[in-house]
């Protein structure tokens, strides 16, 4: 066992963030992250690959992508180096000023936060999509935006992609990873430039995609912070104001059980994972019983959600291109007082690349064969003509995360969720019917899923709450600086702070407020 200044638990927006500026401050950091180290070779493409991450068997099932099935939700998370940063869809975007006027503690404005939104996006080097290189989805968006008098409110989004401002569709085979330009990032990690593959959400084979790993984490290891991936938390306990994180080791597909020491501990795990560690803690555990009775408390799936439409004759190419690139605005209430946000969606092609996997090693009339076959995939894929309308709404944030028993192992404890859709159910409607409107506008035809049309069932890959700010522990978890009411040196910093929905893609103020965090940690023990 080592002596650590600081002990992070997870390594996604919130986590990254402080274990690279707390390294620079000088202090010893270490990083337990549940999940593993991915690489290029590894991201998961066949059959037969670790797509699923499953927390009841983290030694035998310890994949890409942790699906939580949950009361009327579903909720998708990343697992591994970067947390988050390896699924999302690259928008670094910053949460518009009225999200902040209410829900936060005082301190918490948008203008407090304009500098570490600036601190973040110059970290992942984000830019928007350069204008030889519009996608057709993003064409379709704009048109569609025009057509119902909306184009004043239609606009690129920051990515944090690296482009080649040379690349271009007319070359031959345009989405082929030689199209890739490598270069050294500023953390002195080699990267290359998109070449429209679609396989954000998957893993980008070429590393255009700027992933916690290739920078936040980098730069912290670079400084001595130590990284431990496959470390799956279960408890943290305190005495006389020193924390034990409590973990199993993922070794050879067996728990090895473990613990270290820290007088600080940083929380940073996501929205489910964090608040199911301090619920444990408190109820299971009882290692720290001072912990507010609010934990737990207004949750959010922060409005998300998704409608196909199709477009006969016409070739939208979904597989193509960073997987969202584009907006429009409805966040100031314009329609019937909704607040929403619209974007073009995507998805990879998952057919294509289990063609491209089952290529390795092939001898060179079989690869021949898989590239014919890729070309035809290609020429009548079938989602070529889908457009999948996308986007986010400023839903109620009352939903609750508990431990409750389940049926079939009433001895165990699991994470449960009580969410009602009653309150949120007008807003997510009316983002529902823009995307039909649009659909119409433009010559498609949408078709909303029964899960919502008949069940109300929501997908989000945007948790956020069940830690939230507060000014006191009457009204949260945590104080404006992250830290726990009732532990010092105990913080969560992750989408788990966030008190209410903001109504858009979330990482950049997740990263905004854990750079916050980090400062104002940092101040302290220069002044102590």
């Amino acid at each position: 066992m080592k002596n650590y200044d600081v002990i992070i638990i997870g390594s996604g927006f919130g986590g990254a963030v402080n274990a690279c500026r707390l390294s620079e401050a000088g202090l010893k950091v270490l990083v337990l992250e549940r999940g593993r180290r991915w690489a290029p070779e590894d991201y998961p493409r066949g059959e037969g690959d670790a797509w699923i991450w499953d927390q009841s068997e983290p030694e035998s099932c310890n994949g890409w992508i942790d699906l939580r099935i949950m009361d009327d939700m579903t909720v998708a998370q990343g697992a591994g180096v970067g947390g988050g940063s390896l699924i999302y869809a690259n928008i670094s975007v910053e949460a518009k000023p009225d999200a902040f006027k209410n829900g936060w503690p005082s301190q918490i404005t948008y203008e407090e936060l304009k500098p570490y939104y600036e601190r973040v996006g110059k970290m992942l080097d984000v830019q928007t999509l350069p204008e030889n290189q519009l996608t057709e989805r993003y064409k379709l968006m704009k048109e569609g935006a025009e057509k119902l008098g909306y184009g004043d409110r239609f606009r690129p989004l920051p990515l944090a992609v690296s482009f080649d401002k040379d690349y271009s569709y007319d070359r031959p085979d345009p989405f082929s990873d030689a199209h890739s330009v490598k270069f050294t990032n500023q953390f002195g990690v080699e990267q290359g430039t998109c070449t429209h593959c679609g396989n954000c959400d998957i893993g980008c084979q070429v590393k255009a995609k700027n992933t916690l790993d290739l920078n936040y984490i980098a730069r912290a290891e670079q400084l001595g912070a130590e990284v431990r991936p496959l470390h799956v938390v279960y408890n943290i306990s305190e005495d006389r104001g020193r924390y034990t994180v409590h973990f199993h080791r993922v070794v050879d597909g067996q728990l090895v059980p473990g613990f270290e020491t820290a007088e600080r501990v940083i929380l940073a795990a996501g929205s489910l994972g964090s608040t199911e560690l301090l619920l444990r803690a408190r109820d299971q555990y009882k290692t720290l019983p001072k912990i507010s009775n609010y934990l737990g408390r207004n949750w959010s799936s922060n409005g998300d959600f998704l409608t196909p439409a199709t477009y006969e004759g016409r070739d939208i190419s979904p597989t193509h291109g960073p997987t969202i690139s584009c907006a429009i605005d409805f966040l100031d209430g314009a329609v019937n007082g909704k607040e929403f946000f619209v974007e073009d969606g995507g998805f990879p092609n998952l057919l294509l690349n289990f063609l491209r996997d089952g290529a390795k090693g092939a001898k060179p009339k079989h690869r021949v064969l898989v590239q014919w076959l890729e070309t035809l995939s290609g020429m009548k894929n079938p989602a070529a003509s889908v457009m999948p309308w996308f986007g986010q709404a400023m839903d109620a944030a009352d939903g609750k995360l508990y431990l409750g028993r389940v049926w079939y192992a009433p001895w165990r404890r699991v994470l449960k969720l009580d969410w009602d859709v009653t309150r949120s159910e007008a807003t997510v409607q009316a983002m529902v019917d823009m995307h039909i409107k649009l659909s119409e506008a433009t010559g498609g035809d949408a078709t909303v899923p029964f899960t919502w049309s008949l069940l109300k069932n929501l997908v989000t890959p945007h948790p956020l709450g069940g830690c939230n700010m507060g000014t006191t522990s009457a009204d949260g978890v945590v104080n404006h600086a992250g830290e726990v009411f009732g532990y010092p040196g105990l913080y969560v910093a992750d989408g788990a702070i966030v008190p209410r929905a903001v109504g858009l893609n979330p990482s950049r103020t997740i990263a905004a407020l854990a750079e916050r965090i980090a400062f104002l940690m940092q101040r302290r023990l220069a002044g102590s």
